[in-house]
This record gives C-alpha cells, structure tokens and sequence, in this order.
C-alpha cells in the first residue's frame, strides 16, 4: 500500500490579513505579513511534485468536518463565534489568531481532512497519510482558538475515530515547537488519548507544557510533557524519542499513532530556537512508523501544523514523505552541509537532564 496525501487549493485561501509575523500593524508597526501564510505549506506541496515524490502518492478527498463533528471536541458556542466573525470580515480567534471571511468553511475543510486522513489509514486504503492542512490546530482548546489555530484538527480526527470506527486507544506525539496546549486540555482527563509534546521550553503559550502537567482524574499519567531547552538539535530530539516517546508508547498500546507536524523545530526557523535538520525529521519519522508497525497495524497519520521558514520547511517536509514512503527521490537538502557543521547538534548534558526528568513520567502509564 501507498502513503496517502491531503491537499486542498482552499487551504492556501485561509487569510491571516496583514500583520507584521505576530504583530498587529500599528502606527509603530508597519504591515507585513502574518507568519502563517501559504507560502510554507505551498512551497512543501511543489516540491513533492518537483521531486517526483506526489505522483507516488495516494490521493485522499478532504471533506469538510459537520458542527457535530467539531462539537465532539468544542463547545457550541466557540463554534457559533468562529463561524459568526467568518461569515462577516472575519477577526481575532483570541490574540495572535486573525482570520477572513470565509475561515469558518476552510477550518472545517482542515479538520475534516485530518479526519479523512485517519478513515483511509484506519479501513486499510493507504498505509500511512500526511494531511496537509492549514489553518494548523494543536492551540485551540475546547472553548478558545489561539496560535494561529480555530478548531483542533487532530483532536476532531481522534473523537471522529473513535466514534466511527470504534478505535479505543490512541497516541498523539507532537513535535511542533511550540507546546501542543490545545490537544492536551481537551484530552487531559482522558485516559484513551496518550498526548505527547516535545516543545522548546517556556516557548508558547505563556508558561505552558511542563513536566508537572501530567493530566488529571482518569487521564492522570497520560499527559507526557518533554520541554527541551533551547539550542537543542537532532541529537536531543532523537534521545528524547529513543528515551520517552517510544517507551510511552509501548507501555500505552495504542491503535493508532498521530502526528502534529510542526517543522518550526528546524534550525532556521524564524519562531523557534531549536536546531533539527531535515535528517532529524526523517529519523523521528522512522522510528514513529516502527513503532506503528509494532504496536497498531503500521497505522500513523500526521496533520501539519507549524514551521515558518519558506525556505526551509518544504525540505523537513520531503523528508518525512520519503521515509512514509520509502521512497527516496534525487532532491537533496542544500542545508544539509551547512546545518551539519554548527556546533552542539549532538546531545548536551544539560538536555539529557531535561529527558531524563520526562522518562520518569513513563511509568505512570498503565
């Protein structure tokens, strides 16, 4: 079986107006333009065509997700206001979050495409899909959007899962930079959904995504937070997978196995300080379809999220599509000799500290 793929033109038509990156123009603040734009996600898109790599791949509809879908994960009133501001001019999901007319429909086209992503891994169509979706997902909470996120794309996958196809328990590992707050305040007291996030500590949201949140009732232990200090690279990432990750999920089982991918963890990336090459996003995605194939039928599914560099984001993102693959096309990173070079890509002490202190939560997992 092939790799399936999600993309839909009216992703690219999510507006985010024009701020300055993060930044509302101001009579300070000269406009420019907001950091999640299409240019990264449209730039991935043509380099899988460049690269022979998208004729490979097996083409999945994106679907637009029902209210009732998305209510299975937000409340009816967070809804009722995105869908309310959209239909109107558009505004602010909360801060940081601009959207235009017509925001409402393509967030629901998102969501129901990481959906539409998890039915074709799930009845067996495909044996892995990458959902290339936009608006991202992984900060919106039940009642609130931020980050640059209106609805939970994999949050409404995984409900959507669970009550389609009846799957009991299922594993989130997201490795955008930032931490994944949203995904893990609709799941924290749930003890089916594994959420895992490796994130640059103290990044965004504000005094988010440490080891001390771990869930609560049913759901405490099943809430695994991996911060990583700043400047870590391949070395710290692939330790923390090899020491945390995929330990947890072992110790979990789950059915399924998905991914918020964000490549803002690269060492370019404008909103991030990490160091991870496109060689490290391909070894993280290696060892993630391992231990699919070990745990769940090979079953994994990624849903984009962040990563800000045009430059730079299309070639994390070949690289993770390669190894889904095991296709491995003529494209070669241009970054790569540069980004081998810069010194402390290999673990530091000071973030085996940070990883070790994560692995101890693993053995909360029943």
């Amino acid at each position: 079986m092939a790799t399936g793929f999600v993309f839909h033109e009216l992703y690219m038509w999510h507006n985010t107006w024009n701020w300055a990156q993060v930044f509302a123009p101001s009579l300070t603040v000269q406009p420019g333009e907001h950091a999640e734009n299409p240019e990264t996600k449209r730039r991935f898109r043509n380099l899988l065509e460049v690269s022979g790599l998208l004729d490979q791949l097996v083409t999945i509809k994106a679907r637009y997700a029902s209210e009732d879908e998305i209510a299975r994960v937000h409340t009816r009133e967070h809804i009722a206001r995105i869908k309310a501001m959209s239909a109107e001019n558009g505004g602010d999901a909360s801060s940081l979050t601009p959207f235009g007319k017509g925001s409402f429909e393509i967030a629901q086209l998102a969501a129901g495409g990481t959906m539409a992503a998890c039915d074709a891994v799930i009845e067996g169509r495909v044996k892995n899909a990458y959902a290339l979706v936009r608006p991202p997902g992984h900060h919106a909470t039940a009642d609130v959007g931020m980050g640059f996120c209106l609805f939970g794309n994999v949050a409404v996958a995984i409900a959507h899962a669970r009550a389609t196809h009846g799957l009991g328990r299922i594993a989130t590992v997201d490795w955008d930079v930032h931490h994944g707050n949203g995904t893990q305040s609709i799941f924290y007291a749930d003890p089916t959904t594994l959420t895992i996030s490796l994130h640059q500590d103290n990044l965004f949201p504000d005094a988010s995504g440490s080891l001390a949140e771990r869930g609560e009732g049913a759901g405490e232990g099943y809430n695994i937070n991996i911060p990583l200090p700043p400047g870590s690279g391949d070395g710290a990432y692939l330790a923390a997978f090899e020491q945390v990750v995929l330990p947890a999920l072992r110790r979990f089982k789950p059915d399924l196995i998905i991914v918020p991918s964000g490549f803002d963890a690269s060492g370019v990336d404008p909103l991030g300080r990490m160091m991870v090459t496109s060689e490290g996003y391909r070894a993280m995605t290696g060892l993630l379809m391992q231990a699919a194939s070990e745990l769940c039928g090979g079953r994994l599914v990624m849903s984009h999220e962040g990563g800000y560099s045009p430059m730079y984001v299309p070639y994390c993102g070949l690289a993770v599509m390669e190894e889904m693959t095991g296709i491995r096309t003529a494209v070669e990173d241009p970054w790569k000799p540069h980004m081998a070079k810069w010194g402390q890509q290999a673990l530091q002490p000071h973030q085996q500290q940070a990883i070790a202190a994560a692995a101890r939560l693993i053995e909360a997992i029943a």
